[in-house]
């Protein structure tokens, strides 16, 4: 039966929103601001996704965007000038230590490349600040344990750019899965099926006088700038990004996992892996094409165990079950559709429709608002420090599986690849000597 009521529809989610409110705890924080003071941030990181957070944070209520932060001087220019167009102009500094190290700043927002999530976050917790950090939330395992810690330890806020966590109807459609609606949810499914372009390939040349190449490498591995490398494609590399899973795979993978209920709030024990560069001849390192399995064994006598798959195709502009991007839960009484940009819909047993809910995108603004509640006091984040760890994990791990070519026995504890001295080598990374080394790395 469709249901197509909009109050209705209202109703139910707002009934929901409360359920789930009620089952998470606001943490205690060291530094939250009260209702009616003014928010003090800064803007790390303008580029692409950045300058929707300049935009976001400089148009909401008591919030003051007083920095912004890029290495690249145009886009700093451009940060800085769209701030002024609101109200008051900001500071403009391409060094983010000169954020942290202003006690009047109360929270940043960090779109740097994925290198740069961790190790920059981890100094804005240590400095005191809240943090709303891009996905995903770290280059590898090892820095997304670092910044749990480091969020617990200063008691700031953390919220991960998953957008999806604060989208109204995703959020009915994971409360539906959760109760039971389609029965057990044993497998979920994710796959990210779009058509990205080639980054070609290049030789190292001198990097442009606008850009300051050597502070925009931070702590990863010093080596000669090419063209295609920035801005957005270092995401094709493998000391700067994760890869099409870290970038819009994350996104899929953080709902197949919220869908698991339970099982999805801890790592996988097993996970295995397929894929490569099938189509692209260019200097991308990571894989165009890639399936990855992850199990998750019972934590208890008498559950059955769960299984995550995700695949990718970044080369196939052709949408599956209806959506570009999207997820399945398979359930011993049903199965659900969903896409981030389209709705879901419910099946019930012997294939009938029980409920299609269309819905518009994610709401960037509504993860805005609640980062804001958070930072306040006044809700917890939705898509916290832990949360953020557990999700891009599922990323590292994909991408360990691929690089190794082999299963991982994953200790969901300990955060290591049982017995694969080669595979822990990738659960955390090299840096060089640099004031941006996460602590404990």
């Amino acid at each position: 039966m469709k249901n197509s009521d909009p109050a209705s529809n209202r109703r139910r989610f707002l009934k929901t929103s409360t359920a789930t409110a009620a089952l998470v705890t606001v943490p205690h924080l060291a530094h939250a601001a009260k209702a009616n003071e003014k928010i003090v941030m800064g803007i790390i990181g303008p580029g692409g996704m950045g300058m929707n957070h300049v935009r976001g944070f400089a148009d909401a209520d008591n919030v003051e965007v007083a920095y912004v932060c890029d290495v690249d001087e145009k886009r700093l220019a451009s940060a800085a000038k769209e701030v002024a167009r609101r109200g008051r102009a900001p500071k403009a500094v391409k060094d983010m230590r000169t954020i942290f190290e202003d006690k009047n700043v109360d929270a940043v927002a960090i779109a740097t490349p994925d290198h740069w999530h961790t190790p920059a976050s981890i100094l804005a917790c240590e400095a005191g600040k809240h943090v709303y950090v891009e996905k995903p939330v770290s280059h590898n395992v090892r820095e997304g344990r670092l910044l749990v810690e480091a969020a617990e330890r200063n008691k700031v806020v953390v919220q991960h750019g998953t957008q999806s966590r604060s989208t109204a109807p995703i959020i009915e459609a994971m409360e539906r899965l959760h109760s039971g609606v389609i029965g057990e949810v044993l497998v979920a499914k994710a796959w990210n099926s779009q058509r990205r372009s080639s980054i070609g390939k290049s030789k190292p040349i001198d990097p442009p006088a606008h850009l300051d190449f050597d502070l925009w490498l931070g702590p990863a591995p010093k080596v000669p700038y090419r063209p295609n490398m920035l801005h957005s494609i270092w995401r094709w590399w493998y000391d700067y990004g994760c890869g099409d899973i870290g970038n819009d795979g994350v996104h899929d993978l953080d709902i197949a996992r919220w869908g698991l209920g339970t099982f999805g709030e801890r790592h996988p024990n097993r996970i295995m892996a397929m894929g490569g560069k099938y189509f692209f001849d260019d200097d991308m390192q990571w894989p165009d094409t890639q399936t990855v399995l992850y199990e998750y064994a019972p934590a208890r006598e008498g559950e059955r165990p769960r299984q995550l798959i995700f695949e990718q195709r970044i080369w196939s502009p052709y949408v599956q079950e209806g959506f570009e991007n999207g997820n399945a839960f398979y359930g011993t009484k049903g199965m659900m559709l969903l896409g981030k940009r389209g709705g879901y819909k419910l099946y019930g047993e012997r294939s009938k429709l029980i409920e299609d809910k269309p819905a518009g995108g994610p709401d960037l603004g509504a993860h805005h608002r609640n980062f804001l509640a958070a930072v306040r006091g006044e809700e917890a984040a939705h898509a916290n420090a832990l949360t953020a760890h557990l999700s891009s994990s599922l990323c590292h791990l994909g991408n360990i599986a691929i690089r190794t070519g082999r299963r991982l026995n994953f200790d969901p504890v300990k955060e290591l690849v049982d017995g694969d001295e080669e595979a822990n080598g990738l659960v955390g990374r090299e840096y060089r000597k640099h004031w941006g080394v996460p602590a404990g790395a």
